[in-house]
């Protein structure tokens, strides 16, 4: 026993479903973690013979699986949650959301907002979120204090806000902030053009250039209403992405997001260019936006992740909520009760994510040598009995709730349900705050 290998942590579980390989389950298994990496997978019976871990963290009634990857939101929107409902999409941004975002938005919002969000989604089992937002160094401070990994939107807009006066300005100003951050550990970076109607051909092409440089990745709405690709027939004489593909964007570095309206030919595009797909079935539904063709762009083999959205249009930055609204979806628009298993829809949720954002090396799934990016949800609860199948439970039955714990890097960031790095009251007296000033100004 003397000679037994000294590591940080071993975390012992009822089942582990590590995403790689696929469709499997383990039962009574431990992850063995150190200085934040994944050392090994194993039975429990031989991580105790083999390890000497500073801690063991024992979850016998828990499932592990990688932490969830939601592959789009505006993080600090969270601050408008339940503002503006019930409205379609060009009309609530045009006459709401902008206009608040106007009056409201500046580094101190983002930066309250996105804590906010950050706490949302750790306790929601969420460990990385690709963000889109104004003023991204607010985000970057939320995210290293929070402790979550994140890409973090570079965004562009072709209109003057609080953060930026032009595109070249909201450019410059993002180029700054990640060749400042780009070497922190759990920060990585997406150019962040908003959307075709937002953003003209010039702006693309020059963001084109820098991310073909720097080899990151490209973040749009693309496809997401009837009303944008309208917009950009009357405007520019073809589709949106149509538009996108004569100007050379169409690449496996673009991350489309919300895709809903497409055409056969639109979507074999799609997969011949590598692209992935962000697909955000509670917002769509919320905004009346329509039901994205998920069956048919997996069919074709396409890149499909998951997101929230931005709690504004959702009002939720719950990932287990997205996973069952796909799965039923893609059955209910398919007519195929095979079209998104739960299996498949977990690593929508995780490994796919982690691919689209080029992060696929370091997380999205649990293996070895991989960052210990992991969540732990209970499975103790009286709704969760019996459990023949746990991947499906977590699809089609657990809730956000049943998250117990979560690690990021090998740190926990959830204890038993209990924050460890963000002060929830802290929190409510600045969304308090917000909450006061939106509401005053609104009325």
């Amino acid at each position: 026993m003397n000679d037994r290998l000294e590591i940080d942590t071993v975390i012992e579980a009822k089942w582990i479903i590590p995403i790689e390989p696929a469709e499997i389950t383990l039962n009574q298994h431990a992850i063995a973690v150190d200085k934040g990496i994944i050392k090994a997978i194993l039975p429990i019976s031989e991580a105790r013979l083999r390890y000497k871990p500073q801690q063991t963290i024992t979850l016998n009634d828990h499932a592990l699986i990688p932490g969830l990857i939601n592959l789009h939101t505006h993080a600090a929107m969270t601050l408008m949650r339940g503002f503006a409902d019930d409205l379609p999409l060009m009309e609530w941004l045009n006459k709401h959301i902008w206009p608040i975002e106007k009056q409201h938005v500046d580094a101190q919002f983002v930066l309250d907002g996105t804590q906010l969000a950050c706490a949302e989604m750790i306790k929601g089992g969420i460990t990385c979120f690709n963000d889109m937002y104004f003023f991204p160094e607010s985000c970057v401070e939320a995210v290293i204090h929070s402790g979550m990994r994140a890409a973090i939107g570079m965004i562009v807009i072709d209109f003057p806000t609080a953060y930026a006066s032009d595109a070249d300005d909201y450019l410059a100003k993002g180029l700054k902030l990640r060749d400042q951050y780009h070497q922190h550990p759990l920060l990585s970076f997406c150019f962040a053009p908003h959307a075709p109607y937002t953003v003209s051909d010039k702006t693309f092409s020059s963001i084109l250039t820098y991310a073909e440089q720097l080899n990151t990745p490209i973040h749009t709405h693309l496809h997401e209403s009837q009303d944008e690709i309208r917009i950009n027939l009357e405007s520019n004489g073809v589709r949106p992405i149509e538009r996108l593909h004569q100007l050379g964007l169409l690449s496996p570095n673009l991350i489309a997001v919300h895709m809903v309206h497409l055409t056969d030919h639109e979507i074999k595009l799609v997969h011949q260019y590598g692209c992935s797909v962000a697909h955000c079935p509670s917002s769509n539904m919320k905004l009346a936006s329509g039901f994205a063709p998920v069956p048919a762009l997996l069919n074709q083999g396409v890149n499909v992740g998951l997101g929230t959205d931005g709690a504004a249009s959702n009002n939720r930055l719950d990932m287990f909520e997205e996973m069952r609204q796909a799965a039923l979806l893609a059955k209910a628009t398919s007519g195929q009760a095979d079209a998104l298993p739960a299996h498949q829809a977990l690593r929508m949720a995780t490994l796919n994510g982690a691919n689209a954002l080029g992060l696929g090396e370091i997380t999205g799934s649990l293996a070895v040598g991989k960052a210990a990016d992991i969540t732990a949800i209970n499975f103790s609860a009286l709704n969760l009995t019996p459990c023949y199948d746990p991947a499906s439970h977590l699809v089609y039955t657990v809730s956000r709730e049943q998250v117990s714990h979560v690690w990021v890097n090998g740190r926990m960031l959830l204890d038993d349900k209990e924050l460890t790095t963000l002060n929830p009251f802290e929190l409510q007296y600045r969304t308090a705050y917000w909450q006061e000033r939106i509401a005053t100004t609104s009325r």
